[in-house]
């Protein structure tokens, strides 16, 4: 029997999104609505890839996608499912706005355990928005599994993930037995494929499995009690900037002028 692997998704705002054209809600401290459409997060789609993977060697038998968002992720779970998914699931936290960290693994937790008999959880090293890398290592603790982070491929031998990693002075390899947690950067050979047409054309028909947070065993209240912190500002930073002009008919003048000024500005 080949593994069960889950894979944590997250929609995010398109990161080519020109920087012009980027605004912030200041009163609900999150990015504007309306100046980029969403898609599927950077690492996510990297992750997906090594779980794809792992189906294409035969160490995996099915791969679940698992994101807790609202109903505009269905796309993103669509797109999943074009490329050869088994299941998706959409935890639908619609009315929960804003959910932490801490939060959102707590529902990712939960939703791995209902779904059941899930050997491996993939997930990307961090989101595409906030970027605050938490998710993985939060839902590794939540559920008791270990965590290793920074994987690019995975490898199934014997029972034994054989998992090629980024460490601090090239690539190290770490062996860890299921069940397991590991959280995916990005690396070449790990790009996520692209979808066939027949394939693309059979996502739009495939059941997506909607679960609520309450299916959860996760209210309001409950939600609130795991809240691990609070967005104070959000702003865009301001900048100023000058710019001198050094003008003359004298290129020797005008070199010996630029070169006193930096050197007063200590950039010489």
């Amino acid at each position: 029997m080949g593994l069960h692997v889950a894979v944590l998704i997250k929609q995010v705002l398109d990161p080519e999104v020109p920087a012009a054209r980027f605004q912030i809600d200041a009163s609900g401290k999150r990015p504007a609505a309306g100046i980029a459409g969403e898609v599927l997060g950077p690492y996510e789609r990297n992750a997906l890839e090594v779980a794809l993977q792992l189906k294409d060697a035969g160490a995996a038998e099915k791969v679940s996608v698992i994101t807790a968002d609202g109903q505009e992720a269905v796309e993103s779970l669509r797109k999943a499912l074009a490329v050869r998914a088994d299941q998706a699931v959409l935890v639908d936290t619609s009315g929960h706005d804003d959910l932490d960290p801490a939060q959102t693994a707590e529902i990712l937790a939960r939703a791995v355990e209902k779904l059941g008999g899930v050997d491996l959880v993939v997930a990307g090293r961090q989101a595409g928005d906030w970027d605050h890398g938490q998710v993985g290592y939060l839902v590794a603790e939540r559920l008791g599994w270990p965590c290793v982070s920074l994987v690019q491929r995975a490898e199934l031998d014997g029972g034994v993930l054989r998992l090629t990693r980024q460490g601090p002075d090239g690539r190290e390899v770490v062996e860890a037995r299921p069940p397991l947690v590991v959280t995916v950067t990005n690396d070449e050979r790990n790009v996520l494929r692209l979808p066939r047409v027949q394939d693309l054309m059979a996502s739009r028909r495939q059941p997506i499995t909607q679960w609520s947070p309450a299916d959860l065993g996760l209210d309001a209240a409950a939600l609130a009690d795991l809240a691990g912190g609070e967005v104070l500002r959000l702003r865009i930073p301001e900048r100023e900037s000058q710019c001198e002009f050094i003008s003359g008919d004298d290129p020797a003048e005008v070199a010996a002028t630029l070169v006193r000024r930096l050197k007063e500005l200590k950039l010489l």
